[in-house]
């Protein structure tokens, strides 16, 4: 009898624990601006969140009994933030994981992301970090993991095969690869190879090509996307249209070649984003500064052709910073507008969720960012995230 009342306290605690995880992803915001990231704008409405799910966002005064409120007077809801390029974490796994995962992960989601594609970090550890958010082991953004499968790494065209293989039986999402500026035919023709069985595996495959030559190789041999805008050299009308009509997304990421200051010293003086000198630091590239501006320009080139490109950040430092340096680049060459939508729609169609990220709309997951300050006014307030929520949760509140 004793065994018996036991198990029935036990089934009665999991549902009074699933009834309160449900109302915890029930929520409406009120007297907010929403910025809806398809250009339309609400200057003062309601959003109402059930079951995680955005269930309208528009002017209509909301019904807030039963459920929580925040009354957002003053703030801006626009969607949660995406970094469709970011290095989370290195090093030993099982180190992080005990040291540094849950400062790291708070970091990311108080800077206002709810969703984070991984750049190629450790395998399996970044399995394991998306499992453990998705059970509730760990309180952080949804992760998107990806597998390197690099064909400088390669001898034979079998074992770049198998590599990708054994990251497709490691559950990874999406397989990046990178190619040298110089994008020599034997890379490329082992990059083809695996591109060819990521298809095999249904996989993405998506390409480190930082120059315009190996960004249109990189195409060619069946890249899916590309994580790069391109320097060392200026990309054409052509090249640009040519990536357009095949289809391939590509991300921001200019804030790579951009000194990045007060991040690794307090000196005012100029770094590369791993902390060595600017501009000699500087990868890929001559070093000698001229990546920033190549960056920059070719990032309207592709946008004004009409290229779905998104934003990621390529940084592995504290997540504010990196937003903060990747938007101050980005601000040179794009409106307010324009960041909006390359942080919204275009990023989440560069991970696959359009239907579910992206913009504040009817049906879509209840990942929102509460602003202070409106983002269209400045990129700058894009850094004030005062309330994060993500699936319905609020997951930071600074307020």
């Amino acid at each position: 009898m004793k065994r018996l009342f036991a198990l029935l306290f036990a089934a009665v605690l999991m549902n009074a624990g699933g009834a309160a995880e449900l109302r915890a992803q029930d929520l409406t915001i009120t007297n907010v601006r929403i910025v809806v990231g398809n250009g339309q704008v609400i200057e003062q409405g309601s959003i109402v969140i059930r079951n995680g799910r955005i269930a309208s966002a528009g002017t209509a005064a909301a019904v807030t009994s039963g459920t929580r409120t925040i009354d957002a007077r003053g703030l801006t809801a626009m969607p949660g933030f995406i970094d469709a390029h970011r290095h989370i974490m290195g090093g030993n796994s099982e180190q992080w994981f005990k040291e540094q995962a849950a400062v790291r992960l708070q970091e990311f989601l108080e800077a206002g992301y709810t969703t984070l594609m991984s750049g190629g970090g450790p395998v399996p550890g970044i399995v394991q970090l998306k499992e453990r958010i998705e059970k509730g082991q760990l309180k952080g953004p949804r992760i998107i993991t990806s597998g390197r499968a690099d064909p400088d790494s390669f001898k034979t065209a079998d074992e770049a095969r198998a590599q990708v293989q054994k990251l497709a039986q490691a559950r990874v999402e999406i397989i990046k690869a990178r190619i040298e500026p110089p994008a020599a035919d034997a890379q490329v023709a082992m990059l083809a190879v695996v591109a060819d069985e990521a298809r095999k595996q249904n996989l993405g495959l998506m390409v480190h090509a930082v120059s315009p030559k190996a960004m249109v190789a990189a195409v060619k041999a069946g890249a899916t996307k590309l994580v790069h805008t391109p320097h060392g050299g200026w990309v054409t009308a052509e090249q640009a249209k040519f990536v357009k009509d095949s289809g391939i997304e590509m991300l921001s990421t200019i804030g790579f070649g951009v000194p990045v200051f007060g991040v690794f010293n307090n000196e005012n003086t100029p770094t590369f984003r791993d902390g060595k000198p600017w501009p000699a630091g500087i990868i890929d590239g001559p070093g000698d500064g001229r990546e920033a501006g190549e960056k920059a320009v070719n990032a309207r080139t592709l946008w004004d052709a009409g290229v779905t490109y998104g934003f990621g950040t390529d940084t592995g430092y504290h997540p504010k910073a990196g937003l903060a340096h990747e938007l101050r680049a980005l601000n040179l060459m794009f409106s307010p507008q324009d960041i909006v939508k390359l942080m919204g729609p275009n990023t989440a169609a560069f991970i696959d969720r359009s239907a579910d990220l992206g913009t504040l709309e009817t049906g879509k997951l209840a990942d929102i960012v509460l602003l202070d300050g409106n983002p269209l006014d400045g990129y700058w307030n894009l850094l004030n995230a005062k309330v994060v929520i993500k699936g319905g949760e609020i997951v930071a509140d600074k307020r």
